[in-house]
């Protein structure tokens, strides 16, 4: 089967490599059909891994594909059913994972295509339990955004900032994978939103997906336009995910009691934050990572129910780098779709 490899930093490379054996037990093998890119796999192809890992090592973090074959002991899944595929290998058996908190888990292996090996290959075996069925009508292209992207965005706002109808959001980088999915997923329940761009094309196409007001913040300083939006109230939740360039800000942005809930550090992992303000305020800042595997039943449940992800491009296997390339310097607008 062919696999994508990379073999030191920024160098990836397409190989042969022999097809698993057969499931084991507990285990489905999975054709895989699709897969989504995202700032993780920037950060493995840049070198920017958090823990030890051993190359080559077969990228891809998140993905959507067949089952061919099953396992002893498997019998909710079957030959030919499509399911999405969770980004890490978790142990199922520590409390988290019992609990269902699957992103918390205390014996995780690693994400996949960051840590250990990822999704893209052609066939890849991997736990049921870690599978989710896909619905009738939702694309292979769709599907392979659940983990990392709908997924990711279902935690954050809903089970963290508990957003809910009638409030106000703001979401940076809203043509980023994360951040075009929060601004359909916000707007689907009703709340209002503020959505960052870096261009005035992308603030069309954030219009255009619904966002109620978008601030370009090379021209404009984000945090005094949504003073003047909210009438200097501010909002009542912030979906952070740029880092120290925008953290100061996000919290300026907030209203009383405002939530602030971030997944991500793009323009660096160190901010600085005003404990006075934090406490008078009565802030609340959140950390979110990952999702749990029913975030990605309800993510598949509103893609069948018509909230897509945003696609800007799908792109063959041996263009995986250019769209590494892409993502990295930011000339993107919603997710790159690799299918295999």
């Amino acid at each position: 089967m062919r696999a994508l490899t990379l073999v030191s930093d920024r160098n990836l490379q397409l190989v042969d490599q022999p097809d698993p054996p057969p499931p084991g037990p507990g285990e489905v093998q999975v054709r895989v059909r699709a897969m989504a890119l995202n700032h993780i796999d920037v950060w493995g192809w840049r070198g920017m891994a958090f823990a030890k890992r051993k190359l080559p090592l077969v990228v891809g973090a998140e993905a959507a594909g067949e089952i061919v074959a099953v396992g002893d002991g498997v019998t909710d899944r079957n030959p030919g059913d499509k399911v999405a595929l969770y980004g890490a290998i978790t142990c199922g058996t520590c409390r988290p994972c019992r609990e269902g908190r699957d992103n918390l888990c205390e014996n995780v292996a690693g994400v996949m295509g960051f840590h250990v090996d990822g999704f893209a290959r052609e066939l890849a075996n991997i736990q049921a339990r870690l599978t989710v069925p896909v619905p009738g009508g939702v694309s292979w292209v769709d599907a392979a955004c659940t983990s990392v992207t709908f997924g990711t965005v279902q935690h954050m706002l809903f089970d963290n900032a508990k957003l809910e109808p009638g409030e106000t959001v703001l979401i940076h980088a809203g043509g980023s994978g994360i951040g075009s999915a929060a601004i359909r997923m916000a707007k689907a329940i009703g709340a209002n939103v503020i959505t960052t761009v870096g261009d005035d094309e992308k603030a069309e196409k954030a219009k255009a997906l619904g966002a109620d007001h978008v601030i370009n913040y090379r021209e404009e300083r984000f945090e005094h336009m949504v003073r003047k939006i909210t009438a200097k109230k501010g909002v009542e939740v912030v979906f952070e995910h740029v880092g120290p360039d925008t953290f100061a800000g996000s919290m300026l942005s907030l209203k009383r009691g405002g939530r602030l809930v971030t997944c991500g550090s793009t323009s660096g992992v160190t901010a600085q934050i005003n404990l006075m303000q934090l406490f008078q305020q009565q802030l609340r800042l959140i950390g979110s990572f990952g999702c749990t595997m029913r975030n990605m039943e309800d993510s598949l449940a509103k893609m069948a129910d018509g909230v897509r992800p945003v696609i800007d491009t799908e792109i063959g296997i041996d263009d995986f780098e250019t769209g590494l390339d892409r993502l990295e310097s930011r000339r993107v607008f919603g997710k790159i779709v690799t299918l295999l």
